[in-house]
Parts: structure tokens; C-alpha cells; sequence
């Protein structure tokens, strides 16, 4: 379950189509395969992430970045229109997505989950771990044998997540959160440091970090961020946040500082993140929950998520209540 899911229930960002069915985070077992799946058979562990189709034939599809396709945009999971051909169903309808007992998307967007991966502890990373994972793998953090600096802010679900990524390939990571609330969770999670931003004098003490990524997704001000950029740093604006901000453009032009954006990744991306945790051991923190505790959860996210915990929803079980 993720703040995405509250946000686009609620309409925050517009567009939503009702009756609606959310849920871009999906585990289970293979049922059933068309004659031409090669990938997949029956009885195969996998997952559906927040892609669930696209052209397939523009260069960003090609390229394995299906999340940037370039012909109308991916499908999203839930919530979008089936624009490319590739699912099945009434082509009128929206897609729906895993709070249901089953799905069907075209082979090319089913994740391999490794023989032994938990799949409850799976299912968070085709969204949060992807999410944090790409701009690492863009900007050069998961292939390389220098140490970067790199700042996760918000301690939430996602920066959770960013944390135990970021740290597992070696970096130096600063937590950045707005009280000393959660100081304990991120040195827990693999934080190096941690500074609390409503601290000017700790923020400003902090200028060489290579790569920020930001998972707040409230409206907030960005410039403190900025400021604590190294020369040729970026900050990576990853919280869905539907209000424009402010920025010094002077304060980038002093040491080549860059402001991105990164949506989910690739398919190729999200197999290679799903086989790096399976590897190295590396799980979001879940919290297991049935269908009578949604309204909970999402009052959880709303009010922020203290624990950094990813909430699991127990689709099994809560078909029997």
C-alpha cells in the first residue's frame, strides 16, 4: 500500500476515475499463461509493479525505460487508460489495480521474484525500491567504486528505503528529516548522519553532498537542499507533490547544481533492484494488514509514516472477511 494510492483515492492530483481500484504493488503466483509466454510458467513466484504496459516500440521502451514511453506515456496499473492494446478486458474501462484477486498484463511486464524471496516483503520494492533505486542507477551511485555523499530526505516508507539502498552499495548517507523524531530510525536503517532541517545551523553546515533524494510528499520549500549540494550535485525530487515551488537560481549557478525529477523505473530496473535485495539481504520494514484496516492505513500515511514502515495488504485473506 502506498501514499500514491491515498493520494489518487482522495483526487489530490485530479483525474481520478471512479469506481476505483488501487494498488501498484503486486506479489502472488503464476495461474495461468498464454500459449505464446516464454518468460513465466505456472506456479512461478512474481510481481506487478507500477507498469503494467507501453508501446513497446518507441526508444524509450527499447531502452528498457517503459516508465518514460514516449507514445501517450506507460499504462499505470491502476487508474489509466489501456491505451497501448497489450491488456486484455473492456478497452473503455480504466485498469484496476491489486487490491484484487487477480491480474493480467503481457509477459513483458512481470517481475521474477528469486526462488526463496519472501513475497510479502517483495511487493514494497517494485514501487519504494524502485522509486529510490533509479535515480541511484542514473546518476551513477550503483555502478561505481567512489563513496558518494548522498542525502535521503524524509524518513518515511520510501526514504526508509532509500537509506538501506544507498548504504548497501557503500555510500555515505545523511538523513535528513525535520525533528529529531526520527534519528534513531535512520541511524537504524544504515543513515551515517543525520540533521534535522529545521536546524539552519546544522543544514548549513552540510555543502558536499553529490546526490539528494527527496521522497517528501507534501508542498514544502526545496532551496535549503540545494544549498547543500557539492559542486555538480543534484537533488531528485521524488514525492508527488502537485504545487509548484521556489528556488534561488543563483544558488545553482555557484557550483553547476542540478534540480530532477525521476518517476519508478524501467522494467530491466526494477529486476535489477528486486535481484540486489534478494542478494544482499535487504527488505523494507511491512506491517501485514487485511481490508478492514485500509482507512486506518491511509490515516497513517496522511498524518506521516513515523515507523518508515510499508503496509501489506493480505489480499488472500481479506477475500474471506
Amino acid at each position: 500500500m502506498c501514499h500514491t494510492d491515498v493520494h489518487m483515492g482522495l483526487n489530490e492530483f485530479g483525474g481520478t476515475t471512479y469506481p476505483f481500484v488501487p494498488g501498484h504493488e503486486l506479489v502472488g503466483v503464476v495461474t495461468a499463461v498464454g500459449k505464446d509466454v516464454t518468460r513465466v510458467a505456472v506456479g512461478a513466484n512474481v510481481a506487478v509493479g507500477c507498469t503494467s504496459d507501453s508501446c513497446m516500440e518507441c526508444d524509450m521502451c527499447e531502452a528498457g525505460e517503459e516508465n518514460y514511453c514516449r507514445k501517450g506515456g506507460h499504462t499505470h496499473t491502476y487508474n489509466d487508460t489501456k491505451k497501448h492494446g497489450h491488456l486484455g478486458g473492456n478497452q473503455e474501462t480504466q485498469t484496476f489495480g491489486g487490491y484484487s484477486k487477480s491480474q493480467v498484463v503481457h509477459e513483458r511486464f512481470i517481475i521474477i521474484l528469486p526462488e526463496g524471496m519472501p513475497l510479502a516483503r517483495a511487493a514494497p520494492i517494485v514501487c519504494a525500491g524502485i522509486t529510490v533505486w533509479d535515480p541511484l542507477r542514473h546518476w551513477g551511485a550503483t555502478k561505481t567504486d567512489k563513496t558518494l555523499n548522498i542525502g535521503i530526505v524524509g524518513i518515511g516508507g520510501l526514504g526508509s528505503m532509500g537509506i538501506k539502498l544507498a548504504s548497501a552499495l557503500g555510500h555515505r548517507v545523511t538523513a535528513i528529516s525535520s525533528s529529531e523524531k526520527k534519528r534513531e530510525l535512520a541511524m537504524r536503517k544504515g543513515a551515517d548522519e543525520y540533521v534535522v532541517s529545521t536546524d539552519s545551523k546544522a543544514i548549513s553546515e552540510v555543502k558536499n553532498l553529490d546526490l539528494i533524494l527527496n521522497t517528501i510528499s507534501a508542498p514544502h520549500e526545496i532551496q535549503q537542499y540545494i544549498n547543500m549540494l557539492g559542486t555538480n550535485g543534484t537533488l531528485v525530487q521524488l514525492g508527488a507533490v502537485a504545487v509548484p515551488v521556489l528556488i534561488n537560481q543563483f544558488s545553482m549557478l555557484h557550483g553547476r547544481k542540478s534540480v530532477a525529477g525521476s518517476l519508478i523505473g524501467g522494467i530491466p530496473a526494477v529486476q535489477e533492484v528486486i535481484d540486489f535485495c534478494f542478494k544482499n539481504d535487504i527488505y523494507p520494514d511491512i506491517e501485514i494488514v487485511d481490508c478492514e484496516r485500509i482507512c486506518e492505513v491511509y490515516n497513517k500515511l496522511v498524518e506521516g509514516n513515523d515507523g518508515g514502515v510499508r503496509f501489506v495488504l493480505d489480499i488472500e485473506k481479506s477475500a474471506t472477511l
